[in-house]
């Protein structure tokens, strides 16, 4: 990484390898160096780093965030030299990709450049308005391609939907989110108010030299949150608004895209298809530029026509010609539907099967998804329809429709696939989804306790690799949302748990919480055990926003529906459920009798995972009371369990607890022999958080033995940790560091909470 110190290089490499869901060994496996240089880099000891080792590491760990891409060229994604302390500063990079047959607009070029002259050092907000598929979006993204360099740090994109056919326009509180995470905030330092949100957002960007493209709003209301409050930043809005608030409340210089001019549409046909072919049959020429009415967008799309079949353009031009003269309503707005109308009737069969099942929502972005959606191999059919220009496809391997084809395709669905065939093509796509995400949720906890899932098609292999929902999470998130809105209840309450690790692991409360908000309606509907699932999992957000009372009443509705039912599993997790609430508030005893209650109702069930989970956490909290010796006897047989069951987050807990155990017996060596072993297990499985709070109180226990060289050592590690987190518990172990050698200090017990059970 150019630009930054070793140190801030493993940060960056432990924070890659967590978002892609790694293992320390899974880094070295594939980065083909030892485990050991992983563990040196991350925690910032390896005096030097070579520069093969560097490049290895970056093969796997690219800005793309994808495993198997190297480093991209260009401005890197990663982290920048950030400001004192170390903290890391990530520029994003976050551009669509530009068009390389650009035309035309040359006015409106010279006017973006001007604003950015004129005012370097000023807020600009430029807003761009115009009719659908007039051109806002590739004029903004062309021209900030261009001015990429007058923004070292970084640029950020996001398409607010606001005019989707088939979706609602996205909430403000969402971008900012997603605009957080390109930031590099970590999901679970992310404030639970919007508003907080929005001041941290503009916190970061505050003093920096950043673009903002906000695409496709709705109205001023959906963009003014996400605007930048610094001197120094550009926010650049295109809408078919014309966004007339922004003009009066926030300064914003605003332009008006129109149609393209004879002259602009000609040079767009020319650069697609080549001047000479043009100026070869000039009326056929005039005849095509006639019936695209000036619009970009039917321009390409004629375009892509003409390159695709190599015919002369007269008969192109004849066969337009004739759709117009039967089908034209006297506005660009029908004349481009019939230019659709004229591409979509060129299809094959298949390709033109999948084109109107790709007007449908949950739309499919992926190759894989959108296989399922239409019950075929659709390698081919994608690649007619990216070169018809009916679809755009990016680097990734992601695929887009612009809304107005959109809406075309989708009314052609309505009118030309029966409603069987339509609801067969969704059952389809949602059941992948939920295979999927399932296979790739057992990776990440194989102790999960299973549930009921759609009998898979023979064919169906699903993406084993837990990396693909740190992709994928955002469209599972908006399938539940679909699946339980359109009446797929078993969906959706599905999806919610193939969500549940991920979202939790990985700190994205707000999206946990909007999944499961999602699934509660479709899981009433389903009664029973779905509904108390999915009141149980509505708590764990609640109770880390704060919100307890609102915790507390999802658990009691969970309670009533499972001992109703008879589910001694179920009651037991929700009693698991309100032990965070009670350690959360200091209640230990209370925290206690609900962890006893859980583990009876775990051995009545014979569920053996559940009671080794509970005994480790009457473990944790009669140590909080005081009775140590009973402590201690709870945790130590749950080591053997966690062994046998290959529980590696559990057995990690034990021994972290027994860590506790040990320090307040004033054992100190066995205490920093338990952590030790605590700390192996949660690099094993790559627990950042649990592995910070394990090295604070591994510090506290040498301090406590009076190894003061051997506590800073470890509290440096855990600092490093806290601080790449943004965790608020860096301010302590800083505190602790500065009064090394002074005084033991306190236990703080933070970090590494006891292995609350969640069995299902």
């Amino acid at each position: 990484m150019a630009g930054g110190s070793d140190g801030d290089f493993g940060s960056w490499v432990r924070q890659r390898r967590q978002a892609l869901l790694l293992t320390q060994e899974d880094l070295a496996e594939r980065a083909k160096v030892s485990v050991r240089t992983v563990q040196m880099i991350e925690s910032g000891r390896a005096a030097t780093i070579r520069a093969a080792t560097r490049r290895q590491l970056l093969d796997v760990l690219g800005p793309s965030l994808d495993p198997a891409a190297g480093p991209a060229a260009g401005p890197a994604a990663g982290p920048a030299a950030g400001p004192a302390g170390g903290a890391l500063r990530v520029v994003p990079a976050q551009l669509p990709g530009d068009l390389a047959a650009f035309a035309g607009r040359a006015g409106h070029l010279a006017t973006l450049d001007g604003l950015v002259t004129a005012a370097p050092a000023a807020v600009i907000i430029s807003a761009v308005s115009g009719t659908a598929g007039v051109g806002k979006t590739t004029l903004a993204v062309h021209w900030a391609h261009r001015a990429a360099g007058d923004f070292p740090d970084g640029q950020l994109y996001v398409n607010l939907r606001g005019f989707d056919p088939a979706g609602a326009p996205a909430e403000p509180a969402e971008v900012v989110r997603g605009f957080l995470d390109a930031l590099g905030v970590p999901a679970d330092r992310v404030p639970a108010d919007p508003d907080a949100q929005v001041a941290l957002y503009r916190s970061l960007i505050a003093g920096r030299r950043i673009l903002v493209i906000l695409d496709n709003a709705r109205d001023a209301a959906q963009v003014r949150p996400l605007l930048p409050g610094s001197r120094g930043a550009f926010a650049l809005i295109t809408s078919r608004n014309q966004l007339t608030p922004l003009v009066a409340t926030d300064g914003a210089a605003v332009m008006r895209l129109e149609l393209l001019s004879a002259p602009e549409a000609t040079e767009l046909l020319a650069a697609r298809l080549g001047a000479e072919r043009l100026a070869s049959e000039p009326e056929a020429t005039r005849q095509i530029l006639d019936a695209c009415a000036g619009l970009p967008l039917a321009l390409a799309i004629a375009a892509a026509r003409a390159s695709q079949t190599g015919f002369p353009l007269a008969s192109l031009a004849a066969e337009l010609t004739d759709r117009l003269t039967a089908l034209d309503a006297g506005d660009p707005a029908t004349q481009v539907a019939t230019v659709f109308s004229w591409s979509y009737a060129t299809l094959s069969p298949p390709a033109a099967a999948l084109f109107r099942l790709l007007g449908r929502d949950p739309a499919p972005q992926t190759a894989a998804a959108a296989a399922a959606l239409a019950g075929f191999d659709v390698a081919e059919p994608l690649a007619e329809l990216v070169k018809a220009n009916l679809l755009s496809s990016s680097a990734g391997g992601r695929f887009a429709m612009h809304d107005l084809l959109r809406a075309y395709a989708a009314d052609l669905a309505s009118r030309l696939d029966p409603p069987e065939v339509l609801r067969a093509a969704t059952v389809r796509l949602l059941s992948y989804y939920t295979l999927t995400a399932h296979e790739a949720s057992r990776l990440l906890y194989p102790h999960r306790d299973p549930i009921p899932l759609p009998v898979p098609p023979s064919d169906f292999v699903p993406f084993a690799a837990a990396s693909w929902l740190a992709d994928e999470h955002p469209v599972l998130v908006s399938a539940a949302r679909y699946a339980a809105n359109a009446g797929f209840d078993e969906q959706a309450w599905q999806l919610a748990w193939c969500l549940d690790t991920f979202l939790y692991r990985q700190g994205h409360w707000h999206e946990l919480a909007a999944a499961w908000t999602a699934a509660l309606p479709a899981a009433a509907r389903l009664g029973g055990r779905c509904e108390a699932y999915a009141h149980q999992r509505l708590a764990r957000p609640a109770t880390r926003f704060g919100r307890y009372a609102e915790a507390r009443a999802h658990i009691r509705k969970a309670l009533d529906h499972y001992t109703a039912a008879g589910d001694l599993i179920g009651q037991a997790d929700t009693h698991c459920s309100l032990v965070p609430i009670w350690d959360l508030e200091g209640g230990y005893a209370e925290a206690l009798h609900h962890v006893e209650r859980a583990s009876a109702l775990y051995q009545a069930a014979g569920h053996r995972r559940g009671h080794a989970v509970t005994l480790s956490n009457m473990g944790w909290f009669r140590a909080r009371l005081g009775d140590l010796r009973a402590a201690q006897d709870c945790c130590e047989p749950t080591l053997a369990m966690f062994r046998e069951l290959g529980d590696r987050t559990g057995e990690a807990g034990a021994w972290s607890t027994l860590g506790f155990i040990r320090h307040r017996m004033e054992r100190y060596a066995d205490a920093a022999g338990s952590y030790q072993r605590a700390l192996d297990l949660y690099r094993e499985i790559g627990d950042r958080y649990n592995e910070a709070g394990t090295l604070s109180r591994l510090g506290d226990t040498h301090l406590a033995a009076g190894k003061v060289t051997a506590a800073r050592e470890v509290l440096e590690q855990a600092l490093a940790i806290y601080a790449d987190l943004g965790h608020d518990e860096a301010a302590t172990i800083r505190a602790t560091l500065e009064s090394c050698g002074q005084t033991a200090g306190p236990l703080r017990g933070a970090g590494a909470r006891p292995p609350i059970a969640s069995t299902r």
